[in-house]
């Protein structure tokens, strides 16, 4: 009995040792990281473990409840709205032609509307230049397999919270963009221009 108790006394120490470790190294670290970097991760963390699909717990998803809607519908309330925030819409790219001209056969909607401030942009670019991988802006337009309109794009959170604080103005600035385009997608979804 004796031997257990020393035996989990010293785990227990090895366990406290290792932990104080791991903070002495950590905390530097996070101390760093941008406030939201917890909310961040965590809501990653839980939209992962609910869908175990690491594409749903990157990106947006909005559906278009109104039936009526055409996609045409909703890529013209999606440039008027973009216009009416000054954010440039700057193409598209009609992913379900490209597989009907290669496969011949009729293929769901499925199409990318790219959308940038160029300002905003340009600070990106200067800051990091990884950080045009996340350029311009996209917001996709798919009709699922049930038939349903739906727009995605990737969540800026990540970029904007998952590291360290980003220069003031840089962060103000990219948040803007971040609410943008997910107003952008919320009112597009309800029709609106």
């Amino acid at each position: 009995m004796g031997m257990i108790k020393n035996l989990l006394a010293v785990l227990g120490l090895m366990a406290l040792l290792g932990g104080g470790y791991g903070y002495a190294k950590l905390a530097p670290k996070l101390s760093q990281m941008d406030p939201g970097y917890m909310g961040m991760y965590t809501e990653f963390a839980s939209r992962l473990l609910e869908t175990l699909d690491p594409g749903l717990a990157m990106v947006w998803s909005v559906p278009v409840e109104n039936p009526d809607l055409t996609p045409n519908d909703i890529k013209e309330s999606l440039k008027s709205l973009a216009s009416a925030k000054d954010f440039l819409f700057v193409g598209e790219a009609p992913f379900y032609k490209q597989v009907e001209a290669v496969t011949g056969q009729p293929y769901r909607h499925v199409e990318f509307l790219s959308f940038c401030d160029a300002k905003v942009g340009k600070m990106m670019a200067d800051y990091q230049d990884a950080y045009t991988a996340f350029m311009p802006c996209r917001i996709a337009l798919v009709r699922d397999k049930q038939g349903k309109l739906w727009l995605y794009s990737m969540n800026l959170d990540m970029m904007i919270h998952g590291g360290k604080t980003l220069p003031p103005e840089l962060r103000k600035e990219a948040l803007r963009v971040r609410n943008v385009i997910k107003d952008l997608m919320i009112q597009a979804a309800k029709g609106e221009f």
